[in-house]
């Protein structure tokens, strides 16, 4: 094996999110159109690996994945150590739209996958202007909880193990092998309650049902994709989001679960590329 880097560059911003200040790590990759990629919960940008090397993509759009506080490489904010992490809907647009303002991006894309699909409707229905796409991947407006939080963060257990455990049966089956335990392994590192963080806004303080109403997809286009194996959030719900709100498209991914971009990029590609290419194409012409 002939050694090489791959042609990723990985920076840390230093910014204001609510008032506080944060180190927020990033990787990046290609030119164009601003595309600016939101993990799932408990994860961090890793997951859009295979993305940032898609020369198919990267040609035509700068593909940015940055760690959410907390999360990954981007360190909770000072004095931390004297609260718990609770990720609100309030939170979670700051910091994508203070991302977005610090590095200047003109109308991004934004793709974000399960809390990321769910937080880009709540972008759609408050700021569509700032954007020139959305697209939520494992998105729906609510989910009925199916799992206990508790679990997540106690003394007894391994959390970053039950983590892993617990997101295990949304990949799908028969995807690359290495990929799955990739995707297992970025769970099995998060901080310790981080993943039940994220959650509360999940299953508490993002309910999106009433919010969707407001959504015009005039002002900016919206795509929802959603895993047929997914259990978390079901191609149904998915499809009755998209059914409540006028020009919003949606379609059920095959042989995918809840981590598209990670459990098994290319078939997830052979979805993504066809709204991306519609994305670009009114800067082609």
């Amino acid at each position: 094996m002939t050694a090489a880097f791959d042609p990723i560059t990985g920076r840390y911003l230093r910014l204001e999110i609510g008032g506080r200040a944060h180190r927020v790590y990033i990787e990046e990759a290609g030119e164009g159109i601003p595309l600016l990629c939101l993990h799932t919960a408990g994860a961090d940008g890793r997951q859009y690996r295979d993305m940032l090397l898609d020369e198919s993509v990267t040609d035509r759009f700068r593909v940015i994945a940055f760690d959410m506080p907390w999360h990954g490489k981007s360190s909770p904010p000072e004095g931390f150590q004297n609260e718990e992490y609770r990720l609100s809907t309030r939170a979670y647009v700051d910091t994508i739209l203070a991302v977005s303002e610090a590095l200047e991006l003109d109308r991004p894309v934004v793709l974000g996958c399960s809390i990321g699909g769910r937080i880009v409707l709540q972008l759609a229905a408050e700021c569509p202007e700032r954007f020139r796409g959305l697209i939520g991947a494992q998105g729906a407006a609510w989910q009925d909880p199916w799992y206990d939080t508790d679990w997540l963060h106690r003394a007894d257990v391994h959390g970053g193990e039950v983590c892993a455990a617990l997101i295990s049966g949304l990949i799908a089956p028969g995807g690359p092998e290495a990929d799955r335990h990739e995707t297992l392994w970025h769970y099995m590192q998060g901080g310790p309650g981080i993943f039940k963080g994220d959650l509360w806004f999940y299953r508490v303080d993002g309910d999106l049902r009433d919010t969707i109403a407001t959504i015009d997809t005039e002002k900016c286009p919206l795509w929802l994709l959603s895993g047929e194996y997914d259990y978390s959030c079901r191609p149904e719900d998915t499809l009755a989001t998209a059914d409540a709100i006028p020009g919003c498209k949606a379609v059920v991914m095959e042989r995918l679960g809840h981590f598209p971009m990670s459990e098994n990029y290319e078939q997830f590609a052979s979805y993504l590329r066809p709204v991306l290419e519609e994305i670009a194409m009114p800067a082609d012409r």
